[in-house]
């Protein structure tokens, strides 16, 4: 056990001085302002329309479905077709919700993306195409109109009672199947000539960086943090008229950004993530485990003189032997120096072997014992 732990501080050692090479490394480590978030109004746009899926081989919705037949009827009186909603009995036509993401910056012409999701009772959707399907913002306004042939990454094939089906086959997708027939222009300046970039992940420390760095390279006091989210910038007149590559200089600029030490636990896949300069007090581990192992023989005595007397009372039995084996395993303890990180500990820790689960354990030991400076999420 001593040897393990001399062994231990020595690989210790040279993995803090390692780590501390890895840290400086880091630090210096520079990322675009463009990497770190966008600018306010950049943003996409939801869209949803309710449309048909024809051509399916008998896999559609059923004919009870009341919604079906409606629809159908309303589509055959667009034709001069008067045809009563309880007459229509075909099972290749489907119901379905259509939905895409209409991006910042579209043009008439576009074409975008669309999923679409069967909303009645079809078993499949494999070989289906939608039929002109309006798409509609949350304002009620019409943005595109999809149609086209769908592709679905499943199958459901049923005969005789007999199911024999691959993911999900009442989903499918139409590539560019959506026109843009209404674009969108988004608002970036507002009037009184500034504009925000928020950012992905709110810090007050890169706040400030970006602030400063966007002042440096103007020249002039232009960008001002106003929270942990947001940096405003006031956008000089002569150059609201080439906005775009106004923008394009402050996106180029790099920082050193900040962030809040974190350390993520999923329990249920045993994995352990944090970043590589998530500090440790000095701290004192100690950790075993108590195996208990419970065996069971099951055996059958079988009587060899079974024809001697009458014969009562004689029967066949089965004996259980039973073993108990517990080991109380050994403790590894060793003592973290101050100024190891996480990542020390973890190499430290699988160098005796231990299982990722005893990790996560040992980590939030450490959190309640308040040697570990960092937010500690369990997922």
């Amino acid at each position: 056990m001593r040897a393990r732990i001399a062994v231990l501080v020595m690989v210790g050692a040279l993995v803090t001085s390692q780590s501390a090479l890895a840290v400086r490394a880091a630090d210096s480590e520079v990322v675009r302002i463009k990497d770190l978030g966008k600018l306010k109004g950049w943003r996409e746009n939801s869209l949803v329309g309710y449309g048909i899926v024809a051509g399916l081989a008998g896999t559609g919705d059923s004919p009870s479905n009341k919604t079906t037949r409606q629809a159908m009827a309303n589509v055959y009186s667009q034709f001069d077709l008067t045809v009563a909603p309880d007459q229509v009995q075909s099972r290749n036509v489907a119901v379905v919700m259509v939905s895409a993401m209409l991006p910042p910056f579209a043009r008439p012409g576009d074409a975008i993306d669309v999923v679409v999701t069967s909303a009645g009772d079809a078993r499949s959707l494999v070989g289906g195409n939608l039929l002109v399907t309006a798409l509609k913002a949350p304002n009620g306004k019409i943005y595109a109109l999809a149609q086209g042939s769908l592709s679905v990454g499943g199958y459901r094939y049923d005969m005789n009672g007999n199911v024999v089906q691959k993911n999900h086959p009442t989903a499918g997708s139409i590539p560019g199947g959506a026109t843009v027939e209404v674009g969108v222009n988004a608002q970036m300046l507002t009037e009184e000539g500034t504009m925000t970039f928020l950012l992905a992940n709110p810090d007050y420390t890169t706040a400030g960086r970006v602030a400063a760095e966007i002042n440096r390279a103007l020249g002039r006091p232009l960008a001002k943090a106003r929270d942990a989210a947001g940096v405003d910038i006031r956008v000089p007149e002569f150059e609201r008229d080439d906005l775009v590559t106004f923008v394009s200089r402050i996106e180029a600029l790099s920082i050193t950004p900040d962030q809040r030490a974190k350390v993520i636990l999923d329990e249920r896949t045993g994995t352990v993530v944090s970043g590589g300069n998530v500090r440790l007090s000095k701290v004192a581990i100690s950790h075993g485990d108590l195996r208990i192992s419970i065996v069971t023989d099951n055996q059958v005595s079988q009587p060899i003189f079974v024809r001697q007397g009458d014969g009562a009372g004689i029967r066949t039995e089965v004996v259980s032997n039973s073993s108990i084996d517990v080991r109380d395993g050994e403790a590894s303890a060793f003592v973290m120096s101050e100024g190891s990180t996480v990542a020390d500990l973890v190499q430290a820790l699988t160098k005796i072997r231990t299982s990722t689960r005893d990790i996560i354990s040992i980590l939030r030991a450490i959190k309640t014992a308040g040697a570990l400076h960092a937010d500690l999420i369990i997922q």
